[in-house]
């Protein structure tokens, strides 16, 4: 598949508020954001630094940032609103008892730990091909689901085409906390029975959590693979540049179209012809079809090597 090359916008899973912190707290007339509140990762947020800042580079490191000053001015007392309910992360009111010095603030803490923890609610579906696709979700071409949330912080699970593919798992081995992923490159393994397969991660980042549900229950991905089956979270190396290679929208359902396609073919002309009439997915295509042989599922959908 070709894919639309272009300036990439990152979309935040359930962000609803998209004015820029620049823009709420008055120093630019418009500026959407479109790095999920990741202001400390954020390029334009380096660039209004360095345009407002003082050039000695001792003061620089010292000064807050420009949109914190603004703010400041802006709000007074009781007025003052956190940042977090300016940005749509919680309801207003909430008021910042800290002068927007957040980098000792307690709830901005407290927050970050909760959002960790928190499953909240379950996406939306579509279906393409039969296989369910979850709204707001980015794709990897090795079949996991990648979730920006608020802050940058990424959420990364099996897409349903993955999990009716290869069946239910009854192990999995994810990666330890505090550890490094790189993109493209083994995040995980899993198998059932003597067989097992590696997941490349689809971004580049440190493991913040694990999902120690599914390490128990390594079944539940089949069952709820967006939700529930969460796998693990990743505190990414600059968001917007893990977006190369990874699809949205519509850009997701052709290609799990196309992967729909591909698998048809390898299962025999009868299924092929299935493609043009849609229908229902099956549910574990291995268990079913053992004959395509898990190694050649693992390569050709998983763009893994044989362990």
């Amino acid at each position: 598949m070709h894919k639309k090359r272009g300036k990439k916008r990152l979309v935040g899973f359930q962000v609803e508020e998209d004015e820029c912190i620049w823009m709420k707290a008055g120093v630019v007339n418009f500026r959407l954001c479109d790095n999920a509140f990741d202001c400390y990762n954020c390029p334009f947020d380096a660039g209004m630094q360095r345009a407002m800042s003082p050039r000695d580079h001792a003061e620089i490191e010292l000064k807050e940032p420009g949109w914190v000053d603004h703010l400041k001015k802006h709000y007074h007392g009781p007025e003052r609103p956190c940042r977090h309910a300016l940005t749509g992360r919680i309801d207003a009111p909430k008021i910042c008892p800290m002068n927007y010095e957040c980098y000792h603030c307690a709830f901005d803490q407290m927050l970050d730990e909760f959002d960790i923890g928190k499953l909240g609610d379950p996406p939306d579906y579509v279906l393409a091909s039969g296989y369910k696709m979850a709204k707001g979700y980015y794709y990897h071409l090795g079949h996991c689901w990648v979730r920006f949330d608020h802050g940058g912080r990424v959420k990364v699970g099996f897409d349903d085409f993955m999990v009716k593919l290869f069946g239910a798992s009854q192990f999995l081995a994810l990666p330890p906390l505090g550890a490094t992923l790189k993109k493209d490159q083994v995040g995980l393994t899993f198998g059932r029975d003597d067989h097992k397969a590696a997941s490349l991660s689809p971004v580049t980042g440190t493991v913040l959590a694990v999902n120690q549900k599914v390490q128990e229950y390594p079944g539940i991905p089949h069952e709820d693979p967006y939700h529930e089956g969460w796998l693990y979270i990743l505190e990414p190396d600059m968001p917007k540049k893990n977006l190369k290679g990874l699809y949205y929208g519509k850009e997701s359902m052709q290609w799990i179209e196309h992967e729909s396609r591909k698998l048809l073919s390898l299962m025999g002309p009868e299924y092929e012809r299935l493609a043009a009439t849609g229908g229902r997915s099956i549910s574990d295509v291995f268990g079913n079809f053992p004959q395509l042989g898990w190694d050649l599922l693992a390569k050709t959908f998983l763009r893994t090597a044989k362990i």
